[in-house]
C-alpha cells in the first residue's frame, strides 16, 4: 500500500490543501449568495426559488454540495499528478469519485437526517461542475479530428490502462471535511467511508450502479410538473456550484482575499436610473445633438419604458430602438433592485458597435465588450478612438477570466457570451450571476438560427428577469411564440394611432421596388448608380460571388469597398470601418462622395449604412427586409428621394433552402413596381413568411440532470474552419510567445474547410482549433481569401 500524503493537495500553483479550497469554495458559496445580499436575493428570484425557507434550503445545499465537490481529489492518482511537473493521467475523473461517495448508502442515510438537504440535488452538483459527466458515451465535435468520442466523460469509465485507484478517504483532512459538513448541516456523527481501493468489481461499483439508478429515478421525477421547485433547486445549485469554485479558484490563485474582494465587488450598491441617464443616454443624446443639430426623444422611445419587465420592441431599422431600449433599462431600475444592464447582439461586429455607440460613454471601470476577441478589439478602437472612449482603458483583470467582469455595470455582449449557459458553456455559467443581478435587452431577435431561437424561449419561459427583444421585423409564427413566452408586443396597431412621429418614419415611402432579371441587368444598374455619384450597397448571399463582382467592378475603375466574413480580424476591421464610414450620415449633403460597396450578409445587422442604391440577390424575407433598412435609412437626402430597390435571382439557392426564396418572390412581386415604405415590407413579410416549427422551450441546462456535457449554442457550421495564414505563422509563434498572446487574434481567418491546408504540416505549438491555410495566390488585405477565379463564378 502506498504511504498516504501528510497533505492532500487540491491545486498546484499555488499548493492549495483539499480541506483548504472544499472551505474556501464552501466560503465563497455563502457570501456571494448570502439571502440578505442583492445578488442572493436575485439569484433565487432569477430561479424562481420563492420563500424564506425554500431560499436557506437553496443555500444549504449549495454549501454542502461546495463542501463535497471535490472531495474525490483523496486518491493517489490525483496527488501524483499535483506534484507532476509535467502531465500525468488520472484514472477516474475526480469529481465523478466525489459523487460516487455520495451514492454509498452510508452517506445518503447521514445526509437524510436532515431533511432540507436534497441528496440528489447535491450529487448532481457535485458530479457535473466540470462539465464532463455524461449517463453514456458520447460523441461530439473535436478539434481537427472530424469528431472525437468522449468515453472518459462517462460517469466513472476509466482513463487509463489501471484497473485500480488507491483513495485516501479516511485522511484527516476528509474527516475534518464531513465534520464541517455535519456542523453546516446539523448532522450526527460522520459515517465511516469505506477503506479500500476503487477497482471493478469492488463495492465502489457497488455505488456506482446505485448511483445510475439514482439518477435516472430523478430524472424521471423532475419530469413532473409538480417537481418544478425541485427542479428550479437543481439547476441553481448546479449552477452555483461552479460560481463559488471558480471565485475560491481564482480569487486564490490570484492572492486576493475572498471576503473583501466578494464584499467590495458582489454587494456594490444597485444601479439607478440617474446613473444609467448621466452614464449612457445623456452623454448620446448629446452626441446625436452635435451630429444633426437638434434631438427629441421619440414618442415610442418614452413609451416603451411602460411595457413591463418582458416586452418584444418591433420598430422599424433606424428608427431609434437603441436609445428607447436604454430608456426601458432606466425604467427596469426604478422597479427591480439591480446592478448591471446588459445588451446582446448575434455577432461579435454588431456588439462592437453598441460598445462603441452606447456603453463606451460610461467610466472605463464600469463598461465591459464582452465577445470572443474583445481584448483586441478594445486595443484597437483606441488606434482611432470615438468621442465617447477615447482616453479610457476598458480592459477587465483577465487573470480572473469571468469573474474579472463581475464589477462591471452596462454591458455590450454578444448573446453566446451570456446566454449558452443553457447549452453548458462554462464562461457563461460563471458570468449568471451578472446576468441575474441584469436588466437585458436582447438585439436583432430576426436573426437567431433555429438553436438559438429555441434558447431564447427557453430562457424567457423559465427565469425571471426583466427581458427586452427587439428587432424590426419578425415573422408571424416567431412573433407569437415569444408572445406565448411571456412578452408583450409594442407597439400593438392600436398603439400606433398614439405614435405619429414612428408612424411617419414607417409609412414614408422612401423605396422604390424595382426587380431586374438577371445578374448583367443589377450590374449595369450599380455602375450607373455610381457613376452619378450616388451611394450604391450591393448584396450578396456568398462570400464567393461578393468577391467575384468586386472584382469586376473593379475592373472597370471603380473603387469598390468588399465586405463579408473571410477576412484575418485585423483586414475585417479596416474593412467594416471604411464600409461604415462610406455610407454614413451627412448633415452637409455637399459632403455626400459617391460609394459602392459588395457584402454578404455582414451588412444586415445594426450598421448603421445609408444607401441610395440597394442591389441585392434574392434571400428569406427577413433577410431582405433587413438589406432594405440599409437604404435610404435617415431621409437624409429630403423626403421626396427614393432609393431604388434592384432585386435579382441568384444562380442557385444556397446557403438557404429553395422554399425560402420562392417564398421571398412571392413577397417581392407584391410590391415590385412601387413605391414602398418600411410598414409594407413588414405587412408583406407578416403574410408571406411560412410558419416555423414552434419552440418547445427545452435546454441541456435545464433537461440534464445527475450530468452536464457543453453542446453547440448555435447551428453548427461545418462549412468553416478557423486559420492562421501560412504567411503569418511565424508572426503568430512569436505573440504566443509573448504576454500579449490575445494579439493572435488579429490573424485567424475563417476558411473553407477544404482549403485548410493537411494537418501533417502543421506547427506543434499551433492551439489545436487552429488550422493552417495558403497566403499565396488566396489572400489579399482589402479582399479577403479568394477560392475561385472570377471566371470559375456563376453570377446569374
Amino acid at each position: 500500500m502506498s504511504k498516504i500524503p501528510e497533505k492532500l493537495l487540491a491545486k498546484s500553483k499555488p499548493q492549495v490543501t483539499l480541506e483548504a479550497h472544499l472551505r474556501d469554495t464552501e466560503k465563497a458559496a455563502e457570501l456571494i449568495f448570502r439571502l440578505t445580499g442583492r445578488w442572493g436575493r436575485n439569484w433565487c428570484r432569477f430561479f424562481g426559488i420563492e420563500g424564506e425557507e425554500s431560499q436557506k434550503k437553496f443555500l444549504l445545499n449549495l454549501r454542502i454540495a461546495a463542501l463535497f465537490h471535490d472531495i474525490g481529489k483523496a486518491n493517489e492518482d490525483f496527488y501524483e499528478a499535483v506534484k507532476a511537473l509535467g502531465f500525468k493521467p488520472q484514472t477516474l475523473r475526480h469529481e465523478h469519485l466525489s459523487a460516487l461517495v455520495l451514492c454509498l448508502p452510508e452517506v445518503r442515510i447521514w445526509l437524510a437526517q436532515n431533511s432540507s438537504l436534497d441528496i440528489d440535488v447535491v450529487t448532481s452538483a457535485v458530479l457535473s461542475h466540470h462539465l464532463k459527466a455524461s449517463e453514456s458515451q458520447i460523441t461530439i465535435k473535436g478539434d481537427r479530428e472530424a469528431s472525437q468520442t468522449l468515453k472518459n466523460y462517462r460517469w466513472c469509465q476509466p482513463q487509463s490502462s489501471k484497473t485500480s485507484v488507491v483513495l485516501y478517504f479516511q485522511h484527516g483532512e476528509v474527516l475534518r471535511i464531513l465534520n464541517r459538513i455535519a456542523e453546516v448541516a446539523e448532522l450526527g456523527a460522520i459515517p465511516s467511508v469505506p477503506q479500500i481501493d476503487w477497482k471493478p468489481g469492488s463495492l465502489w461499483e457497488l455505488a456506482y450502479r446505485q448511483g445510475k439508478q439514482f439518477g435516472t429515478n430523478f430524472k424521471r421525477e423532475l419530469g413532473d410538473v409538480k417537481n418544478q421547485p425541485r427542479k428550479s433547486l437543481l439547476v441553481a445549485v448546479k449552477a452555483g456550484l461552479i460560481v463559488a469554485d471558480a471565485a475560491a479558484s481564482g480569487l486564490v490563485r490570484e492572492g486576493k482575499d475572498i471576503e473583501d474582494w466578494i464584499e467590495e465587488v458582489v454587494h456594490s450598491e444597485s444601479i439607478t436610473h440617474d446613473d444609467i441617464a448621466n452614464a449612457i443616454i445623456n452623454p448620446r443624446i448629446e452626441q446625436i445633438k452635435a451630429k444633426t443639430g437638434s434631438f427629441k426623444l421619440a414618442t415610442f422611445q418614452k413609451q416603451i419604458a411602460k411595457q413591463g419587465s418582458k416586452a418584444l420592441l418591433l420598430a422599424a431599422c433606424g428608427a431609434g430602438k437603441t436609445l428607447g431600449a436604454w430608456k426601458w433599462a432606466e425604467q427596469q431600475s426604478r422597479e427591480y433592485e439591480i446592478g448591471k444592464v446588459i445588451f446582446l447582439y448575434p455577432t461579435r461586429g454588431t456588439a462592437t458597435e453598441g460598445f462603441r455607440d452606447y456603453v463606451g460613454w460610461s467610466p472605463a471601470t464600469d463598461a465591459a465588450l464582452v465577445t470572443g476577441t474583445a481584448r483586441y478589439e478594445l486595443e484597437a478602437m483606441q488606434e482611432n478612438p470615438t468621442e465617447a472612449i477615447e482616453g479610457k482603458d476598458f480592459q477587465a483583470d483577465e487573470r480572473l477570466y469571468a469573474l474579472g467582469f463581475w464589477s462591471r455595470r452596462y454591458f455590450s455582449a454578444t448573446v453566446d457570451q451570456f446566454l449558452s449557459f443553457l447549452e453548458h458553456s462554462y464562461q457563461s455559467i460563471c458570468l449568471l450571476p451578472v446576468l441575474a443581478d441584469s436588466a437585458v435587452i436582447i438585439d436583432e431577435v430576426h436573426s437567431f438560427d433555429r438553436r438559438m431561437f429555441d434558447s431564447l424561449v427557453s430562457f424567457l419561459e423559465n427565469f425571471d428577469i426583466p427581458v427586452l427583444c427587439m428587432t424590426a421585423t419578425l415573422p408571424p409564427s416567431r412573433r407569437e411564440r415569444l408572445k406565448k413566452a411571456g412578452l408583450t408586443v409594442y407597439p400593438t396597431t392600436a398603439d400606433r394611432d398614439l405614435l405619429p412621429d414612428l408612424e411617419e418614419k414607417e409609412s414614408h415611402p422612401r423605396y422604390y421596388l424595382e426587380p431586374v432579371d438577371k445578374f448583367a441587368a443589377a450590374f449595369e444598374k450599380a455602375v450607373t448608380a455610381y457613376q452619378q455619384g450616388k451611394r450604391v450597397l450591393w448584396v450578396v448571399n456568398t462570400v464567393d460571388r461578393c468577391l467575384a463582382i468586386a472584382q469586376k467592378l473593379n475592373a472597370i475603375n471603380t473603387q469598390v469597398l468588399t465586405y463579408h466574413s473571410r477576412f484575418r480580424l485585423q483586414d475585417r476591421q479596416k474593412v467594416h470601418a471604411k464600409t461604415v464610414a462610406a455610407f454614413a450620415l451627412q448633415k452637409d449633403p455637399d459632403a455626400r462622395k459617391p460609394a459602392i460597396a459588395v457584402t454578404t450578409q455582414v451588412c444586415e445587422m445594426s450598421l448603421d449604412l445609408d444607401a441610395d442604391v440597394l442591389i441585392t440577390e434574392i434571400a428569406p424575407i427577413p433577410s431582405l427586409v433587413q438589406r432594405f433598412g440599409r437604404a435610404n435609412r435617415h431621409l437624409a437626402r429630403g423626403l421626396d428621394f427614393q432609393a431604388k430597390l434592384h432585386t435579382y435571382t441568384p444562380p442557385n439557392h444556397l446557403p438557404y433552402q429553395k422554399d425560402e426564396l420562392e417564398d421571398a418572390k412571392q413577397f417581392l412581386q407584391s410590391l415590385s413596381h412601387k413605391t414602398v415604405s418600411q410598414r409594407q415590407f413588414a405587412e408583406a413579410l407578416e403574410h408571406y413568411s411560412p410558419p416555423e416549427r414552434e419552440a418547445d422551450g427545452s435546454a441541456q441546462f435545464l433537461e440534464s440532470g445527475y450530468y452536464a456535457i457543453p453542446s453547440n449554442f448555435r447551428d453548427t457550421d461545418d462549412f468553416s474552419v478557423p486559420c492562421i495564414l501560412d504567411q503569418d505563422l511565424d508572426t503568430v509563434k512569436a505573440i504566443l510567445d509573448s504576454p500579449a498572446k490575445h494579439q493572435k487574434e488579429r490573424f485567424i481567418i475563417n476558411v473553407p474547410k477544404k482549403w485548410a491546408n493537411s494537418k501533417d504540416s502543421y506547427p506543434s505549438w499551433l492551439p489545436k482549433y487552429l488550422s493552417v491555410a495558403t497566403w499565396e495566390g488566396h489572400y489579399n488585405e482589402d479582399s479577403g481569401f479568394i477560392t475561385k477565379s472570377l471566371e470559375e463564378v456563376e453570377l446569374g
